[in-house]
C-alpha cells in the first residue's frame, strides 16, 4: 500500500515558495515564488530581494522616508525574479505560487510572460490600489487568482 501522507502539488509549490521566502533580506515582508509547469516541474524560483550586484548591505530597508532612503526603489520582488531566474523555457501556460499577492508591476510581467494561473497565500495588500490594478488586469487577461488555504500540516525538515 503507498503512501498516504504524501504532500500534495499545491502544498509542496507553495512550500517551494515559502522557503524561497527565508532567503530574502527583507526585515518586514519576506516573499517567495516558484514558477511551475503545466506538467508540474519547477521552472523557476524566486524571492524579493536587491539586484545583482547591489549589496543589501549598503542599500536601505526601510519603509518610511525620501523614496531613495526606502527599499521600495530598489527591491527587485519575488516574482519578477521568478520570471529573471528562469534559463530560458517559454513560461506560457504555467502556473505561480506566490507567498504574497503580486503587485501590479509584477502582474504585468507575469501576464506578458503567458502565466496562466497564480496561487498566492497572503493577500495583506488587498485594499492597496497596487493590488486592486492587478486583480483588475488578471481578469482582464483571463488569468485565474486563487488563494492557497493551508492544510495545517507542520512540515519539518530532516537533517
Amino acid at each position: 500500500m503507498k503512501k498516504q501522507d504524501y504532500l500534495k502539488w499545491d502544498e509542496y509549490f507553495m512550500g517551494i515558495a515559502l522557503l524561497s521566502a527565508m532567503r530574502s533580506k527583507d526585515p518586514n515582508t519576506s516573499v517567495g515564488a516558484c514558477i511551475v509547469s503545466q506538467e508540474n516541474k519547477i521552472l523557476s524560483v524566486g524571492y524579493n530581494g536587491m539586484p545583482n550586484g547591489c549589496s543589501d548591505d549598503e542599500y536601505p530597508w526601510d519603509r518610511e522616508g525620501a523614496a531613495l532612503d526606502t527599499k521600495y526603489v530598489y527591491v527587485c520582488h519575488a516574482e519578477l525574479n521568478a520570471i529573471l531566474n528562469n534559463s530560458g523555457v517559454n513560461l506560457r501556460g504555467a502556473k505561480v505560487y506566490t507567498t504574497l499577492f503580486p503587485c501590479n508591476e509584477c502582474t504585468k510581467a507575469l501576464i506578458q510572460t503567458g502565466i496562466s494561473e497564480v496561487i498566492y497565500l497572503s493577500d495583506k495588500y488587498a485594499m492597496t490600489d497596487s493590488t486592486r490594478a492587478a486583480k483588475r488586469m488578471f481578469a482582464s487577461a483571463g488569468i485565474a487568482c486563487r488563494q492557497y488555504t493551508p492544510i495545517n500540516r507542520l512540515v519539518t525538515l530532516p537533517l
